[in-house]
């Protein structure tokens, strides 16, 4: 008897210390590249989709109209085009990230939905205002007013349907540049 709970003692500390060591050398996929944990994109948003239902705003405190679509507009192309691209033109950037910043202003594989348009605009006010972790989506809570990230949500929700000519110049503006690297201070 002592035995099986010698071994049952000895399994509950190796297994966590195998865990350490397997962490602590490096051995888990933290590069773009690598490859991902089996079942890492279901194990992630089982939690984010929980949270989002939980937490999200059902109704926007704001409607649809040409000003808001164009206010949207030009927070988008100031803030989120670098990432997920403008209209027609998709992001060298938001390629490279993983996961890949989703391009919102392209047709899915089927043809029918552009970008975040078939999420309720609850849903992506909620990204835009807590950003998600790990995947490079910032939380805008504190840059934008909760106007302005309605504004972007209402936009992003009517990607699919004919946008004010204004907002779609706005929208069709090539994606800004990074920052060029600043010079290494003189020592």
């Amino acid at each position: 008897m002592s035995r099986i709970l010698l071994g049952i003692i000895l399994g509950l500390l190796l297994v966590p210390v195998a865990g350490l060591v397997y962490f602590k050398f490096g051995n888990i996929p933290v590069a773009v590249d690598d490859q991902p944990f089996p079942f890492e994109r279901q194990l992630t948003h089982i939690p984010l989709n929980a949270r989002i239902d939980r937490e999200m705003i059902a109704q926007p405190p704001i409607q649809p109209s040409g000003d808001n679509f164009i206010a949207g507009a030009h927070i988008y192309a100031d803030k989120c085009a670098f990432c997920h691209g403008v209209y027609g033109q998709p992001s060298e950037i938001g390629k490279n990230m993983f996961p890949d910043a989703p391009p919102l202003w392209q047709k899915h594989h089927n043809g029918t939905v552009v970008g975040v348009s078939d999420d309720p605009p609850g849903e992506t006010y909620w990204k835009i205002d807590n950003g998600i972790r790990l995947t490079g989506m910032p939380s805008y809570k504190k840059q934008l007013t909760d106007t302005e990230m309605w504004q972007v949500a209402l936009l992003l929700a009517n990607a699919d349907k004919p946008l004010p000519p204004a907002a779609l110049d706005l929208l069709r503006a090539p994606a800004p540049s990074p920052a060029p690297p600043r010079a290494a201070a003189a020592k």
